[in-house]
């Protein structure tokens, strides 16, 4: 018989927590802790092998399962002794959702499981306090209400705030058993009336509502996001955790809190957490109630009076510092950490590698190596290649003017500036038109990710450290201000108000989420610092990794910056971008528009000396590392005028008619400009163009080697290679330049002469276009557009959908399509080498920045990736995490 049910607690375990793919995290450490002899309240983990077969069985559950959690929940009872559904000796059950990895709020769970207006009366003669009971038993109608029966929560808050009102009370806290007992009666009429069916009373109907609720919470909206934007398969599914609750709401002596064994936001070796006394676990991280610090220290950081745990419950904070070392050395890593405190004692509710800013990733995983917890290699896998974004942009000036407009608590580090949005939608919206956008809430909630996401930083009025924004927006690694206390935040009015001073709708803000501040306006940025632990772990990275690591650059600006960030050449060089800028454009358009040879030569002549100081500048700039430099591509078209002042500026330049020029770019014109006149066809048509091109790379060459002393040589690419005798008769022509410049400088440099692989028909036949080629470059964006048969300029009127649905699994033109695209360049790859063993392979699409797809590429035998300069430290990263993974 198929085992669907783990059990868990008493000191012993079924799993372990290398079973991640079949009990989930939460379930897998619950194992773990439990078979470690940390007091871990006992339960019983559903396997997601059981979330499958609840999704390809229309909803049903194997005939099995219901006895195995029967005999589960007997064992539970027998441990606590106290009986499931018992008037007079309730046990009472959490279910929590646990997939393989942590996805922090998305799921559903629902806490006081087995309440009923009988087992609530048992509850309070047990425990001796009646408030206790009833409050735990409006908590559970409110939240099995949302989560199951799909009653909207703001229906219970509303009937909480009215009776306050009543009393005129302002705080939960000050409601008593009487108070809890009269809304519990209330929360239950609302959901009659909302489902025309009472609340249910039965125990176990409650359990089974509740685990088809976390089933079923895997494929609502906000999980499917936060899976495609972490890359998350949904066949993976979500494992149910059900276990025995334990209470922080039990007076004084009870409490609940989340807790770091390590800073998540800076990485210093110190806990770092909150907590509540009197209170449950949904206090703390829905931002309901402000919580207090864990540690002294923290306390007086903060600058905050209410006492820290260390402080209110030395002895209970001493057993917890105890597992936290415990916990951190067994697993190796930082820990996320929920417990609770019932009357003096402390459960540890979950463990799990805790979400942390790429800046505490890297001081962790340079700590842990140093002080010889974790090797270098794990050090480097430790590091998500992605999160480095995080790392490499703008922070703010600390001397630039600020104006404060108030300030919250340092969620998550860095700075963003934008305009302030309301509604997660509509920062969704105002994103897609290209407008920079700061989410300002009163508190996010799980339905906000796809705003946050979209948003260059989020702020909110409540909420702690480890709140929900907090803790989403650090895994995303945007900037966070939580708990703004003094904010008024209307979002339906589109405005929000500190100290009598007003910022609307779409006014420019700038948050810093490393120290709290809100400032009206935008404030001076910084660039970054690449040193310190980023540098060593990057040297650590490059000790291990194969692939060499190039940058896509056009501009000596951009090279400069590639070449700090540790690129090691130039994998796309595009020379078109060099055509655009003053006078350079009217010289191209001049070349275009000519009507006979001697007109594009003429125009040609004056373009020579400015692409031959490009080519100068960033030879110098790369010193002696290999720069590939692709010949004109794109259609004319995307060169020709549109304006009438820019025709007229071009036939001045000419000395011809404006009218003429116009017939002359119509019949330039193209239907599909794309798969049309562009590329090595503009060589074969036009050779004077690549001419010019090559007597400039080859001049460039032969001058920087003369005045610096540095070898250069230059790897010329034909793009857009069809056939074999495309690049041999372009290779003859290259070549006849490259002799004739050295035949009149008197000296000569060596160089490359290779091909863009971007059609399918390419990477088919590159058995035969390795013949005339030196190196392949696979130009990966145009190859996607071709293969797929999708133009990237407009795939995003319909690509989100084609993603939202799984048709493709990511966007093809961010994460290359391994299965189609891949395919192609693997073959590209075999046949290009089949005639040349010592071919040099790389890819200059945007792809190579990409974690995914530079591991796709190691595994495929390339020699190097190519990426915008931004991204070329994520590359390296990536490249080693593939060579260790990949032996």
């Amino acid at each position: 018989m198929t085992k669907w049910v783990y059990t868990f607690g008493d000191g012993a375990a079924d799993g372990r927590a290398d079973m991640k793919n079949l009990l989930g995290g939460k379930g897998a450490n619950l194992a773990e802790m439990a078979s470690l002899g940390l007091p871990v309240p006992p339960g019983l983990t559903i396997t997601t092998e059981v979330c499958t077969h609840y999704y390809d069985n229309k909803h049903q559950y194997p005939t099995e399962l219901t006895a195995q959690v029967d005999a589960a929940i007997t064992a539970i009872e027998k441990s606590l002794g106290a009986v499931f559904g018992d008037k007079s000796n309730p046990l009472l059950v959490s279910v929590r959702s646990g997939a393989r990895v942590s996805m922090p709020g998305m799921m559903d769970t629902v806490l006081n499981l087995g309440l009923n207006d009988e087992t609530v009366l048992g509850l309070a003669a047990n425990s001796g306090n009646a408030r206790f009971a009833w409050d735990s038993y409006r908590r559970f109608i409110q939240m099995y209400s949302d989560v199951v029966l799909g009653v909207d929560h703001y229906h219970f808050e509303e009937l909480i705030e009215i009776h306050k009102e009543e009393l005129g009370v302002d705080l939960d806290t000050e409601l008593g058993a009487d108070d809890w007992r009269v809304l519990s009666g209330k929360f239950k009429a609302k959901t009659e009336e909302e489902l025309g069916q009472p609340f249910p009373q039965d125990a176990r109907e409650q359990l089974w509502g509740a685990i088809g609720a976390v089933f079923g919470s895997w494929r609502i909206e906000r999980a499917r996001v936060y899976r495609k934007l972490n890359n998350i398969p949904e066949a993976w599914g979500t494992a149910v955790n059900v276990q025995a609750m334990v209470f922080g709401n039990m007076g004084d002596t009870s409490a609940t809190g989340v807790a770091f064994t390590r800073d998540p936001s800076t990485g210093e070796n110190e806990f770092y957490g909150e907590y509540l006394i009197d209170a449950q676990g949904e206090d703390v991280v829905a931002g309901i109630r402000t919580p207090q610090n864990l540690t002294k220290r923290a306390r007086e950081a903060a600058g905050a009076t209410a006492p820290s745990m260390e402080e209110s419950m030395p002895e209970v904070y001493g057993q917890l510092a105890d597992v936290f070392a415990k916990l951190e050395k067994h697993y190796r890593d930082m820990q996320d950490i929920e417990f609770t405190v019932q009357r003096g004692k402390l459960w540890m509710l979950q463990t799990r590698a805790g979400k942390r800013t790429a800046k505490a990733a890297l001081k962790i995983a340079v700590d842990m190596a140093e002080n010889g917890l974790i090797d270098e290699k794990t050090a480097v896998l430790r590091v998500e290649p992605g999160a480095l974004d995080q790392l490499l942009h703008p922070t703010l000036d600390p001397d630039a003017p600020r104006d404060i407009y108030t300030r919250g608590l340092p969620a998550s580090p860095g700075a963003a500036a934008g305009a302030a949005v309301f509604d997660a939608d509509e920062a969704e919206a105002w994103a897609k038109d290209g407008k920079d956008v700061i989410l300002c809430r009163v508190e996010t909630s799980p339905e906000d990710i796809h705003g946050m996401h979209a948003a260059r930083g989020v702020l909110t009025a409540r909420g702690g450290m480890t709140s929900h924004a907090a803790v989403v927006a650090r895994g995303m690694g945007r900037p966070c201000v939580s708990g703004a206390g003094q904010l008024r935040i209307d979002g339906k009015a589109g405005v929000m108000t500190c100290m009598g001073r007003e910022i609307n709708k779409g006014d420019l803000i700038t948050i810093d989420g490393a120290t709290g501040e809100v400032m009206v306006g935008a404030v001076r940025t910084l660039q970054p610092e690449l040193s310190g632990d980023f540098a060593k772990l990057m040297t650590w990275a490059d000790r291990y990794r194969k692939l060499r690591v190039r940058t896509n650059a056009d501009t000596p600006m951009d090279t400069e910056v590639a070449r700090e960030f540790g690129a090691e050449g130039i994998g796309l060089c595009r020379t078109e971008h060099m055509f655009f800028e003053g006078e350079r454009i009217i010289a191209v358009r001049q070349m275009i528009l000519a009507e006979d040879l001697a007109g594009r030569k003429a125009a040609l002549e004056k373009l020579l000396p400015m692409q031959r100081s490009d080519f100068v500048e960033i030879f110098k700039i790369m010193r002696g590392l290999p720069v590939t430099i692709r010949l004109l591509d794109p259609p004319l078209h995307e060169f020709l005028p549109r304006e009438e002042s820019e025709f007229e500026d071009v036939a001045a330049a000419i000395g011809a008619d404006a009218a003429t020029l116009k017939r002359r770019a119509a019949d330039l014109h193209e239907f599909n400009p794309m798969l049309g006149h562009r590329g090595c066809r503009l060589g074969i048509t036009y050779p004077e163009i690549y001419e010019m091109q090559a007597r400039s790379i080859f001049e460039a060459a032969i001058a920087v080697e003369a005045e610096t002393g540095e070898t250069v040589v230059p790897e010329i690419m034909v793009p857009l290679v069809a056939t074999e005798k495309e690049l041999a008769i372009l290779r003859v022509r290259i070549e006849a330049m490259a002799e004739a410049v050295f035949a009149e400088t008197g000296k000569q440099v060596d160089y490359m002469i290779g091909t863009m692989i971007e059609l399918p028909r390419a990477a088919i036949c590159a058995h035969q276009i390795a013949n005339a080629a030196d190196f392949f470059s696979f130009g990966t964006n145009d190859l996607t557009q071709t293969a797929i048969g999708i133009s990237r300029d407009d795939a995003a009127r319909f690509l989100d959908q084609y993603v939202r649905d799984d048709i493709f699994a990511q966007d093809p033109f961010v994460s290359i399509d391994q299965d189609g695209v891949g395919e192609l360049v693997k073959l590209g790859v075999e046949r290009g080498r089949s005639t040349k063993a010592d071919l040099k392979l790389g890819i200059c699409g945007e792809h190579g920045g990409d974690p995914a797809s530079v591991e796709f590429c190691h595994i495929a035998g390339l020699d190097y990736v190519s990426c915008s300069p931004f991204r070329v430290p994520i590359a390296r990263l990536a490249a080693a995490q593939a060579a260790i993974n990949h032996k």
